[in-house]
């Protein structure tokens, strides 16, 4: 337990070694760093560090390891299941800084880059080579590459090309010792010893901090068509989902939107979306090596879907602009709808979507709850954000863990899981044993234990 009396000791000690001015203690700059993008949850810290190499984070660590001050490990701050925010006060570590691509190397495939490097600028990087880093986070072009392997960030082109796991075949991270260990390479095959990669992705900034970072690139589709695509149900959507899955056609993309999502979105927009009163929209990115295969591919999705003239074939950039845009302003028209909200991630088998969906949607209408729906049908994760409304505050608070569990046992008892892509973080860590056996548990809190026997690192997280 951290000593308060210690404050300015702590702080001469970290200025010694940093940098004063590189530590940040004005209650202004304090607020902007006691928050994510997770509703309803703020927590101040006592300060800010800013680092800017590697040898900085470990001095920072080891400082803090000795005074067991709990350390937040930071990176773009867009996360929504609370993970950057510091629950237990103390210390975070701003990775903005390092925010170099190091190298792309177009010879070996691979891009070197630093933890706050954000995510949209690897792939305007890789571009240029003519490859591609292909995980697209709703918040690409915000969110910061550290925290997507923290998260074991997704989106929506997962279905052909994976999520961020299947990128990162190099780290260099930093024990909350002040340990700086590098594992992995320029290489794709690796069997020497275990897998400290795998360890960390996903591990939400609780076993180390992430300082370098090297991501495997493929080339680049040099051709793409975007389709919207409506229906009169979600079960008609996800049926036709399976019929293209089945064709052995893979889609870069398969996003769904249901009706109330449509709606809102039209709503903030203030502008008519195309098929208003469909009740599902498909959104399908095809995307290849050559214009006939997209062609082809085309001819074949077209005949799995029975209202295959009502599809839009965007070509062009502003075509493809106008599509994609009521899927890329959910998450701001909810904002703006009501900015206490229940976001949820779950994930289900493709083929239980709608199963799923009915029964949340039924659960939800039956306490006279708003919700909006959306998500990655080509991977069956679906999101699930059910609004405040009216609601006194209080009661919505007390409500909260009900409409979790509701939630949770639901996808659960269709083979799902709780989280997809947001994580556990702080706002699910009571809800980890409905997933995970006592015994999953207690393995993850010994790793824990073996990373961060002080466990000073992100604490408050997972468990």
């Amino acid at each position: 337990m951290f000593d308060q009396n210690n404050m300015p000791k702590l702080i001469q000690d970290l200025g010694d070694r940093i940098g004063r001015d590189r530590i940040l203690t004005d209650s202004d700059i304090l607020d902007k760093y006691s928050k994510d993008e997770t509703s309803d949850l703020v927590r101040v810290p006592d300060m800010v560090v800013r680092a800017r190499t590697p040898e900085e984070v470990s001095d920072i660590l080891r400082i803090c390891n000795q005074y067991r001050i709990p350390v937040t490990p930071r990176g773009g701050g867009t996360g929504v299941t609370g993970g950057a925010v510091p629950v237990d006060g103390g210390v975070v570590i701003s990775l903005e800084l390092m925010n170099r691509i190091i190298e792309i190397d177009s010879k070996n495939m691979v891009a070197v880059i630093e933890p706050g490097v954000i995510t949209h600028a690897i792939q305007k990087a890789a571009l240029e080579h003519g490859l591609m880093y292909p995980p697209d986070p709703a918040s690409l072009e915000s969110c910061s590459i550290g925290g997507n392997v923290a998260e074991g960030a997704g989106g929506p082109r997962a279905v052909k090309y994976g999520t961020t796991k299947d990128y990162v075949i190099g780290l260099e991270f930093v024990l909350p010792d002040g340990s700086i260990i590098t594992t992995g390479g320029k290489f794709v095959k690796n069997a020497t010893g275990y897998n400290l990669i795998g360890i960390l992705l996903g591990s939400e900034g609780t076993l180390a901090v992430i300082t370098k970072i090297i991501l495997r690139l493929i080339p680049a589709p040099s051709s793409t068509i975007d389709l919207l695509i409506p229906f009169q149900s979600i079960d008609e959507a996800v049926e036709t989902v399976c019929k293209i899955i089945h064709k052995k056609i893979v889609p870069s993309t398969i996003e769904f939107m249901e009706r109330d999502s449509i709606k809102l979105v039209s709503k903030y927009l203030n502008e008519e979306m195309p098929f208003p009163n469909s009740n599902a929209h498909l959104l399908v990115q095809l995307d290849g090596t050559s214009e006939d295969d997209i062609r082809n591919d085309l001819v074949r999705l077209s005949l799995c879907i029975d209202n295959a003239d009502d599809i839009i074939v965007a070509e062009t950039k502003a075509q493809r602009e106008r599509i994609w845009r009521a899927r890329r302003a959910i998450r701001e028209a909810i904002h703006n709808e009501d900015p206490i909200f229940l976001a949820e991630d779950t994930v289900v088998p493709i083929s239980r979507i709608p199963v799923f969906l009915k029964e949340v949607k039924d659960y939800l209408n039956s306490r006279n709850l708003r919700s909006v729906m959306f998500g990655h049908a080509g991977d069956g994760n679906v999101h699930i954000d059910i609004l405040k409304g009216d609601m006194k505050y209080e009661e919505w608070k007390r409500l909260l863990p009900e409409l979790k569990i509701a939630i949770y046992k639901r996808a659960l008892k269709n083979g799902g899981t709780i989280t997809g892509e947001h994580g556990i973080g702080f706002l699910r860590k009571n809800y980890l044993p409905l997933a995970l056996s006592p015994e999953e548990i207690g393995l993850l809190r010994r790793i824990k234990a073996a990373f961060d026997p002080n466990m000073i690192l992100n604490p408050g997280k997972l468990f």
